[in-house]
């Protein structure tokens, strides 16, 4: 979430780390893709991970940290004025549960 309306052009992309809570190690990060949110202050980023994936098992925690928020190729997320927001975002637990962490449930 944003303070104000952001308008996104391009792919932005938020990392997700893998603390590898689960059955074995080495698995993760993940990359979820920005999916709608212009003109709100609200950006939805997703990925669906499929059954069996090698990069998540269950308990693992997906960890959202901060400067998370990438924008390759070009792309820009600028608030109503037109000023482009910094290469990367803050983001923390205490701005909300959709923050944070969350543990991946088979």
């Amino acid at each position: 979430r944003y303070n104000e309306a952001v308008t996104v052009t391009g792919s932005p992309t938020l990392a997700v780390t893998n603390g590898n809570q689960g059955t074995g190690s080495g698995r993760g990060p993940h990359t979820l893709v920005y999916a709608s949110g212009s003109g709100s202050n609200e950006l939805v980023f997703s990925l669906a991970i499929a059954a069996a994936n090698a990069a998540t098992n269950a308990d693992d925690v997906l960890t959202i940290g901060a400067q998370n928020i990438a924008k390759p190729g070009g792309a820009t997320i600028k608030d109503t004025a037109g000023t482009a927001s910094d290469s990367a975002v803050a983001i923390s637990a205490g701005q909300g549960s959709d923050a944070g962490s969350i543990t991946v449930v088979a």
